[in-house]
């Protein structure tokens, strides 16, 4: 089931990518998801966006490492290709690329998935920040080919007003 973000954000589909239903791409706990046109061998690329209000203190690396131990639940292997802290002090975010394999719809693939975490501080109350994760997950075919569509929707991303984060 779709969920909501802690914060409204707004952004820009890369041309041709069409919105899904979370469950049809089999996410849950997603609150929007997109499909690229052209599946690659059966797997549509998708791109998904969750979130949520991470504990205090709790940092965007041990956030990355609990998404991993949920991911290799329905995975076959996951390795992580590249991790990286980016972005300033204030507003930190961190990336990271994985390597799955995975069965999915009794087929087995390789997977990549980009996944970037955005810290977004909440200026009306700045103990408190909202988490929101965006991921791109294409077969290790596909990925480097539609990796550009998913950086130009990433710089498009931003809260949906100023008056709840920065």
């Amino acid at each position: 089931m779709p969920t909501t973000l802690p914060i409204p954000l707004e952004f820009r589909l890369p041309e041709g990518w069409l919105p899904a239903h979370p469950a049809r791409i089999d996410a849950e706990d997603v609150a929007f998801a997109a499909v690229h046109p052209r599946p690659d061998a059966g797997f549509a690329a998708n791109i998904t966006i969750d979130g949520g209000f991470p504990l205090e203190g709790v940092t965007l690396v041990q956030l990355a490492e609990a998404s991993l131990e949920q991911l290799r639940q329905g995975t076959e292997s996951l390795v992580v290709a590249d991790r990286r802290e980016v972005g300033p002090e204030d507003a930190p975010a961190l990336t990271q690329r994985l390597a799955i394999s995975a069965v999915i719809n009794g087929t087995s693939r390789d997977l990549v998935q980009s996944q970037v975490y955005l810290s977004l501080v909440d200026t009306l109350d700045p103990h408190k920040r909202a988490l929101i994760r965006l991921a791109l997950t294409a077969t290790a075919a596909q990925h480097d080919a539609v990796l550009g569509d998913f950086q130009d929707f990433l710089r498009t991303v931003r809260p949906e007003t100023e008056e709840g984060a920065r």
